[in-house]
């Protein structure tokens, strides 16, 4: 597993942007008509005249972050003329955040550095632009890094989402209060289960307590999905935050390997932890990162055939933030899975799929809750050898005493 590391570069003197055409060839022989020219000159009159009317932002910056160029309605959104934005950090006009207001510029969740170290788009990315707070904007983006001749150079388009946004509260208060009348009853109907198995209305026959595990159970998964669309629905809603202390790690990991126990025998999986004493303390919200090692703990049991191993470890990432893993030997991620991992409610067609079930929310809320805490998750996966999760969380920094 790699280390992502954001590289420094020197500042260099402006260069101009031309963004690339894509056309297909043609010649005389097949288009007599046609007049012979280069087809970037022959169409780079029309792809300048779409940049400029289009309906949604587009930005260039140099592989620095510093602004190459803003089309009219890129200007008009961050509130800044584009010959003024020229030559700026990125920071001081995009001022990226995330939907939970947490700052982006300088960290490893930032688009532009994660669009560089993959070389490759990051398509439908949802983002806060705007460093002036009358001049802030939710919008889906798409962060394409571009070779200019030899330097790397990133092509930015947004589109505001402040419509999308409103219909998309409104679904979700009503998926909030649906959910919040689901979880009473439900809490109930499982409470009642309970005092039956513990024989509080008379004893049960073996069967009887056998078809009542089974109901509690069901019961059980229902209550984990209404629980689940609760937390992110308020998340979209902006009521989720995270409340962090100084936490053991070690402590934290062996709540979880205690609690999914029964689990792995049931699923004949071996239980393991890599966590030195010596981790320093970490400023975490402890029930919450709680929640991230329990989901990618199971995730990792559930795919991980009889005989296998889940090894949760961790090791410094940097001087501000421990790196945790959660590593199994199961079947691995197939390629076409790979894109939408974090994707909330997708589903594999994989024939282990079917097998686990699954609602696909918890790779979903593990990746909210981390990046809530400034940190970043990501996966590495073999074929039929295993796949691991790994994600930042900062250390804890004591204040000192005056």
């Amino acid at each position: 597993m790699r280390k992502r590391i954001q590289k420094q570069v020197p500042d260099e003197e402006q260069t101009a942007l031309s963004l690339p055409v894509t056309s297909e060839k043609s010649s005389p022989e097949h288009c007599p008509d046609v007049v012979s020219a280069p087809p970037s000159e022959k169409w780079q009159p029309t792809v300048d005249a779409a940049i400029l009317t289009t309906s949604d932002a587009v930005i260039a910056l140099k592989h620095n972050f510093r602004l190459l160029y803003l089309n009219p309605v890129a200007a008009t959104t961050l509130g800044i003329s584009a010959q003024e934005a020229v030559g700026k950090h990125c920071t001081t006009v995009l001022n990226c955040k995330n939907l939970n207001h947490m700052m982006l510029c300088g960290t490893s969740s930032c688009p532009l550095v994660r669009a560089l170290e993959r070389q490759s788009p990051l398509p439908n990315e949802e983002l806060i632009l705007g460093a002036d707070s009358s001049h802030m904007y939710e919008v889906s983006t798409s962060v394409n890094p571009v070779k200019v001749g030899k330097q790397s150079t990133i092509v930015f388009t947004a589109r505001d989402m402040s419509a999308w946004k409103v219909a998309n509260q409104v679904r979700s208060n009503f998926v909030s209060m649906v959910s919040h009348e689901l979880r009473t009853p439900l809490n109930s109907v499982h409470g009642f289960i309970d005092l039956l198995l513990q024989g509080h209305m008379g004893e049960l026959t073996d069967e009887q307590s056998m078809y009542l595990g089974y109901t509690q159970e069901g019961v059980q998964q229902l209550v984990s999905i209404v629980e689940d669309i609760l937390f992110m629905t308020r998340s979209d809603l902006g009521q989720f935050e995270v409340k962090q202390e100084e936490v053991r790690l070690l402590s934290l990991v062996r709540q979880v390997m205690r609690s999914l126990q029964p689990q792995a025998l049931k699923a004949e999986v071996a239980l393991c932890q890599d966590v030195a004493s010596s981790v320093p303390s970490l400023y975490i919200d402890p029930q919450r990162i709680k929640q991230v090692l329990n989901n990618l703990v199971t995730n990792a049991i559930k795919f991980t055939p009889p005989g296998g191993t889940v090894t949760v470890s961790a090791h410094r990432y940097d001087d501000t933030s421990e790196m945790i893993s959660v590593s199994d030997t199961g079947y691995g991620i197939p390629v076409e899975d790979r894109p939408h991992v974090f994707e909330r409610f997708y589903q594999s067609n994989h024939s282990q799929q079917s097998k686990m079930g699954g609602y696909g929310l918890g790779l979903s809320i593990a990746k909210l809750i981390v990046e809530q805490h400034g940190g970043f998750i990501g996966f590495d996966t073999v074929i039929n050898r295993g796949t691991t999760f790994y994600f930042t969380v900062p250390l804890f920094v004591p204040v000192p005493e005056t």
